[in-house]
């Protein structure tokens, strides 16, 4: 549910938030501990939810206006303060699952089990559903619940029956996976980076298309599937794969009736690394209507840039020699975090693929290039199962992996890094990690182990 909130501050650079009701929606994790500490009178500040919208006052805007060093508790005799305290783990390991990975990947709901990864995640999010018309609308029809399995290929070795009202596709499989591992939570993503386009029409009638996308995931006949919904906008007032001006209240309230519909259901959303793009967004408001962020902390560079310089797709950490700075996971954390965003609402993205050069004579990174790599489904992408083989690391740069292999220059994460990774995401206090997408792990899931081994 979401919470009401009021703030007073007090002497001493004291904040004290009085929340109505916390909740993490049906997630894994939450706040664990607090304590106290008793400060001095003084004078009383209120801040109000709406204020975050039209007058955009933000949290930070006490910092700004120099109005919390001048607040300071009622009463005369002090006050409580309760100050949140980090779990010291991330909660959640979250794994993305596309549509089209059942064809030419060949990766099915059965790989989660055979893989070892559906024991080890604690949600799944299946990509993607549709936005159109200003609504919520299925993706690849047969793929989410035309196919029909057979035993071998069924997640729990029963063949889907041909009866009039089974549930096929990759719904039908989820349903049996969840019965095989009752404690994980399956959403259903809407958008993408090529689906993105409607979202701005959705955007002008939020109320309609959050009781459509209700609507959609709740539908009859694939019931008790879908636990919550993901919002992957890319990306709201900026440019993503197509351009976007709706403004910085357009994905707010579109989050904010999606809260409203969905209740204490789960409501994410996958949400930019780009610095500039954070600033743009609105998602400092938004986080009061979101479960947690998915923050896509990869694709910071790539062969897009055709003659380099090479460098890490999905750097943890500013390095020296880094084309952008700021152009990192840390980046892109502190980024969120100076909207007011809690570090328990950010998950970290990892990304189960390498991005890559050709015509690369340097092996540290920083070279120039001749174009992208090839790759077997797209040219400069390599899933890293077959990275692993093909071009093993031969150094690190930023807290991830680089392999020089004749001319062709990659960046991948490593279980290795993968853990530096999750204990870096610990010593913040963040929500946990999301990992874009599965299929690109090895048959054995060694990605999704160091995940959940470090977790």
């Amino acid at each position: 549910m979401r919470a009401r909130v009021s703030a007073i501050l007090s002497v001493g650079m004291v904040l004290v938030l009085a929340v109505g009701c916390v909740s993490d929606h049906g997630g894994t994790g939450g706040i664990t501990s607090t304590t106290a500490t008793t400060t001095p009178a003084g004078v009383v500040g209120s801040i109000t939810e709406w204020g975050f919208f039209g007058r955009n006052f933000q949290p930070k805007s006490l910092v700004s206006s120099g109005a919390a060093g001048k607040l300071s508790d009622p009463g005369g005799t002090g006050g409580t303060t309760t100050t949140t305290t980090p779990a010291g783990a991330p909660s959640r390991v979250v794994g993305y699952f596309t549509e089209w990975g059942i064809y030419g990947r060949n990766f099915q709901p059965k790989s989660l089990v055979s893989s070892g990864a559906a024991g080890k995640l604690t949600h799944l999010n299946l990509a993607f559903g549709n936005v159109t018309g200003g609504q919520c609308s299925a993706g690849d029809t047969y793929a989410e619940n035309g196919k029909v399995y057979n035993a071998a290929s069924s997640v729990d070795g029963v063949a889907d029956s041909t009866a009039a009202g089974t549930l096929h596709g990759i719904f039908g499989q989820f349903r049996k996976l969840k019965v095989l591992y009752p404690g994980l939570k399956i959403l259903w993503s809407f958008g993408g980076g090529t689906g993105s386009s409607g979202f701005p029409l959705a955007a002008l009638n939020p109320t309609a298309f959050a009781e459509s996308c209700y609507a959609l995931v709740h539908d009859p006949a694939w019931s008790g599937v879908f636990d919550g919904i993901d919002i992957d906008w890319e990306f709201p007032n900026a440019c993503g794969v197509t351009c976007d001006a709706s403004g910085p209240t357009a994905y707010p309230v579109v989050m904010s009736a999606m809260r409203s519909r969905f209740g204490s259901e789960l409501v994410t959303s996958a949400v930019t690394a780009s610095p500039s793009k954070i600033a743009a967004g609105g998602y400092g408001t938004s986080a009061l209507s979101v479960d947690w962020f998915n923050v896509m902390t990869y694709d910071f560079f790539g062969a897009w840039a055709a003659t380099g310089p090479t460098a890490p797709q999905s750097a943890l950490s500013d390095y020296a020699g880094i084309p952008i700075a700021g152009f990192s996971t840390q980046g892109a954390v502190a980024a969120y975090r100076n909207l007011g965003v809690p570090a328990s609402k950010l998950l970290i993205g990892v990304g189960f693929y390498g991005r890559g050069w050709a015509g690369v004579t340097q092996a540290a990174p920083g070279g120039s290039a001749s174009g992208p790599a090839a790759g077997t489904y797209e040219a400069g992408v390599e899933d890293y199962k077959v990275l692993a083989v093909s071009c093993p690391p031969t150094g690190v740069v930023g807290g991830t992996a680089y392999g020089s292999c004749g001319s062709n220059w990659w960046s991948y994460d490593t279980p290795a890094t993968l853990a530096s990774k999750m204990a870096w995401a610990k010593s913040q206090g963040l929500g946990g990690v999301f990992a874009w997408e599965l299929s690109g792990d090895t048959p054995a899931g060694v990605l999704v182990g160091s995940l959940y081994d470090n977790r």
